[in-house]
């Protein structure tokens, strides 16, 4: 069923959802508590979800464009196969969702929690996640393109075998985290403090970025 500009609340949705999987177009919800509701394959396009709660919902292959969410809450949200294009979701909360072969792509993610969520097949792409919290993720073997993680942070995050393509690392808590064998070439490592350059062992750089390594040591490479 589709629905073009309308505000919605729960008890509006919940009429909708009996009458089948919902299309939303330009349809706000901000602030609406639509926590556990079952929204599996529904899709949301230009839609306003500021502060809306999607705590404990189904939310399995439901698809997302250009939405804005500021705050919006998926703390314990079933986001199985879910799919997020060019949405603004900064200050999001994702703890412990479950995020299995989801996709954000193109996203404003700043400040964005993901601290517990379960992230097997997870991916982001161009995706902007300044202050973002990933602590302790899983990205091993991934293929990271284009993300901005300046301080984020990145405690105990796994990113061996990982491939950075672009992005940035600039200024990130890297506590704990592992680059092994990880390729980090095309990153900006600008701001990373001669404490975490250990934690780069084993991983590919160029020789610019090694003299921005060395130069914490107040040297010059000539």
């Amino acid at each position: 069923m589709q629905i073009v500009g309308e505000t919605l609340g729960r008890a509006e949705i919940e009429a909708l959802l009996a009458q089948g999987t919902l299309s939303l177009q330009e349809c706000t919800l901000d602030g609406a508590d639509l926590s556990r509701l079952d929204l599996r394959a529904c899709s949301f396009s230009n839609c306003s979800i500021a502060e809306t709660s999607f705590y404990a919902a189904t939310l399995g292959q439901s698809t997302w464009r250009r939405c804005r969410g500021r705050q919006a809450d998926f703390e314990s949200a079933d986001l199985t196969d879910a799919q997020f294009h060019s949405c603004d979701l900064n200050n999001s909360n994702w703890r412990r969702a479950r995020m299995a072969s989801s996709t954000l792509k193109g996203c404003k993610l700043t400040g964005a929690s993901f601290e517990e969520a379960a992230h097997l097949g997870l991916t982001f792409e161009d995706c902007l996640m300044n202050s973002a919290d990933l602590r302790r993720m899983s990205l091993r073997k991934a293929r990271l393109i284009g993300l901005d993680l300046a301080d984020a942070d990145l405690g105990g995050c796994d990113f061996r075998d990982a491939v950075f393509e672009g992005g940035s690392l600039r200024g990130a808590n890297l506590k704990g985290a592992r680059f092994d064998n990880a390729d980090l070439r095309e990153a900006d490592l600008g701001g990373v403090r001669l404490a975490d350059a250990r934690l780069f062992q084993g991983a590919w750089i160029t020789p610019r970025q090694a003299a921005e390594l060395v130069s914490e040591l107040g040297l010059r490479v000539g």
